[in-house]
Formats: structure tokens, C-alpha cells, sequence
């Protein structure tokens, strides 16, 4: 009888044990089921692949380099600049739930604390106040405070204003060229010549010359910091 009660006891625990590894499982994987939405909105994904938008039409080559190697690109400097933060949450979160040593909720709070400190870093003050303006709330004495309904999509505007500020920088020098090409032209009487024949050649050397992939990513980079 009391080998039947141990043998039922450890039974259970067994099922238990392998329940909530299950739950775990499931909440993870419906998690993984919101990663587009995540990386668009609480991560640097989207300051930097406008940025490299604007590249390509201040280039003049709108189909070079192609989307694939855009969108690779983006997501490790993706990777690189969020790595402090998914270490902050898996060391601080994700890892003591999956060992089973804090409980769901708390996890959750852990969790969302380094991505609200990257979100409020990045927010320019102007769209966290149009937001709580927005929503009739009162500001909060502290950050921490923040609800993550309002500092995600304050969070969001601040980085398409910040991408397009950007953006604007890197179009205007190789607009230039652009005018000087066509007034240069205009000036010998090639009006048959299609300035862009002129222009994206100058354009690509004067990018290269500058070493713009490495400032670029650099300049990107370090907006973050």
C-alpha cells in the first residue's frame, strides 16, 4: 500500500512537473507567434531599416542592395544594439521563470522592465507628453511609472521622426549631385543626356570615397546610445 501511495505521489509530480513545462512551452511559443509585432514596435528594427530606405533612394538605386540583404542587415544591427536589453530580461525574467523560480507575473513585470528603460531612453519628452495629453492621464513622478500603452507608441513616433531626420541628412549631400550633374549638363547643351546616367556613378563613388557604409552603421549605432 504505501509502495501504490509513493508510486501515485511520484506519478503526479511527474505530471505536474511535465504540465507546466508544457504551459511554459505554449506561452513561449505564443509568444514567438508575436515577434513581428514586437520587433517593429519596442526595438530598434524600424529607426534603422528607414534609414536604409532613404539609402537606397538617395543612391538612385531603389532595387540595390536588394530587400533581403536590407532587411539581414537590419536585424543584426537589430541584434547588436537590443543585446543589453533581451540579456537584462533573460538573465533578470525569462531565465528564473523557466527554472521555475519566480511566477508568471513576476516575470512579466522583470521582464518589461529593461525594454521600458530602452523605450523612455529613446522617446523624445514631446510624444511621451502627447500621448498622456491623448489618454487624460496624469504624468507620472517616475518613469518607471509609464504604462507600456504609452510608451510604446510614443516610443514608435519618435523613431520614425528620428528616421527621417536621419534620412533628410543623407538625402540633401547626394541631392546635391544630383542638381550639380543636371546644371553641369544643361550648362555643355546635353539636354538628351539622362542626368541620373551622370549622377548615380558620382553618387556611388562619393558614398565609397566617404567609407558611407561604415559611417552609416556607425551613425546608427550610436543614435541608440
Amino acid at each position: 500500500m504505501i509502495a501504490l501511495a509513493l508510486a501515485t505521489d511520484s506519478a503526479l509530480s511527474v505530471s505536474v512537473g511535465g504540465g507546466s513545462s508544457a504551459v511554459k512551452l505554449f506561452l513561449l511559443m505564443t509568444a514567438l507567434s508575436f515577434a513581428t509585432g514586437a520587433l517593429i514596435s519596442i526595438t530598434s528594427f524600424t529607426r534603422i531599416v528607414i534609414v536604409m530606405s532613404f539609402l537606397r533612394q538617395a543612391l538612385g538605386t531603389p532595387q540595390l542592395p536588394p530587400n533581403q540583404v536590407v532587411i539581414a542587415l537590419s536585424l543584426a544591427l537589430t541584434a547588436f544594439v537590443m543585446a543589453p536589453t533581451f540579456s537584462k530580461v533573460q538573465k533578470e525574467s525569462l531565465g528564473p521563470y523557466l527554472d521555475d523560480q519566480i511566477s508568471g507575473q513576476e516575470a512579466l513585470d522583470r521582464g518589461s522592465a529593461p525594454v521600458l528603460q530602452f523605450l523612455l531612453r529613446q522617446t523624445r519628452p514631446d510624444d511621451l507628453r502627447l500621448f498622456y495629453d491623448l489618454s487624460g492621464r496624469d504624468r507620472p513622478v517616475h518613469a518607471e511609472e509609464v504604462p507600456i500603452t504609452i510608451a510604446v507608441p510614443a516610443f514608435m513616433v519618435s523613431e520614425l521622426t528620428t528616421a527621417f531626420r536621419m534620412g533628410l541628412f543623407i538625402f540633401i549631400p547626394l541631392l546635391l549631385i544630383d542638381l550639380l550633374v543636371s546644371a553641369v549638363l544643361m550648362a555643355l547643351g546635353m539636354m538628351m543626356v539622362p542626368p541620373t546616367l551622370v549622377s548615380l556613378p558620382l553618387k556611388i563613388g562619393v558614398f565609397l570615397m566617404a567609407d558611407g557604409w561604415h559611417l552609416l552603421v556607425q551613425s546608427l549605432v550610436r543614435s541608440f546610445q
